[in-house]
């Protein structure tokens, strides 16, 4: 399975922060906001990471992630000239994923759970070995501002709106997509909604109308913080914080992961540590080598 890392969107809800810079490239506690979402797609060991993003904004992105060598990824990029909608990114990626399977993640979600990579590898294989797509929903108090599946008692997915009035359940479709190989394929069944927009949610029900969406709830124990404002930017800077002084453990250290993942040797994160002993970040990536 590859990964698609999507960064673009214009952020105007977080003006002017976004004036002359991507929203996911603004600071959730001590992190670019984009390290959450890859550390999603290394979470699942997905080490093929496609990057679509603004004109504006990719050059920087660019420079930031480089090859992706640094973390034992390989990146490569992609721009979307216009945001035509969640689904575009899987016309985008066409060529990239060359009929393999893909996890598709958006720039701003951050997911939060003590055994998170575990349950992402679990679903990754079972999209790979039954051709089906997963989506990952969450129980909010405002399902009018998100898509919202309708689970069954069995516990499948019934049905799917994309921002309703009056929603059929509180669970939110987050920004974690699964798809097998026909993704690309199939959003081109789709058409533009009302907004213009090719909408995620269409392709979903695609797949439930075919009978081959699953859905993962994600209940106690797990957070899901969307950070398209500027009050759930510093919710998320909050909870990040509090989590991380507690526990000890950093969220979404890239470095960890794949050092863990045995995907860097520990010469490449003694390098990192001495680049950047002075800040809290490097700290943390000593006291891993040395305590």
């Amino acid at each position: 399975m590859k990964g698609i890392l999507l960064l673009g969107g214009s952020g105007t809800r977080l003006y002017p922060l976004t004036d002359v810079l991507s929203k996911q490239m603004l600071p959730v506690y001590d992190k670019p906001m984009f390290y959450y979402p890859l550390s999603v797609l290394m979470l699942a060991d997905i080490r093929e990471i496609l990057v679509i993003s603004t004109p504006r904004d990719l050059p920087l992105f660019q420079k930031m992630l480089r090859t992706g060598e640094q973390w034992g990824l390989s990146f490569r990029f992609c721009e979307q000239a216009k945001p035509e909608g969640i689904a575009q990114a899987l016309l985008l990626a066409e060529s990239f994923l060359e009929g393999d399977d893909v996890c598709l993640v958006l720039g701003d979600n951050l997911f939060y759970g003590s055994d998170f990579g575990e349950l992402l590898i679990h679903e990754k294989k079972l999209v790979e070995q039954n051709q089906q797509a997963n989506i990952f929903a969450y129980q909010v108090q405002n399902p009018e501002n998100f898509g919202v599946v309708e689970i069954g008692i069995d516990g499948n997915p019934v049905s799917l709106e994309e921002k309703p009035n009056y929603p059929k359940s509180r669970w939110a479709v987050t920004g974690i997509y699964m798809y097998p190989k026909d993704a690309s394929k199939l959003t081109k069944t789709i058409k533009p909604s009302s907004r213009g927009e090719l909408e995620i949610t269409s392709l979903n029900n695609v797949y439930l109308e075919k009978e081959r969406l699953n859905c993962k709830t994600l209940g106690r124990g797990y957070a899901w913080l969307d950070t398209g404002t500027a009050d759930s930017l510093l919710e998320a800077g909050q909870f990040i914080g509090t989590i991380e002084k507690r526990q000890g453990f950093k969220i979404a250290c890239l470095e960890e992961i794949a050092w863990q993942k045995k995907w860097i040797s520990q010469k490449s994160l003694e390098l990192v540590i001495t680049q950047n002993s002075s800040s809290s970040y490097g700290k943390y990536l000593y006291d891993l080598l040395n305590f």
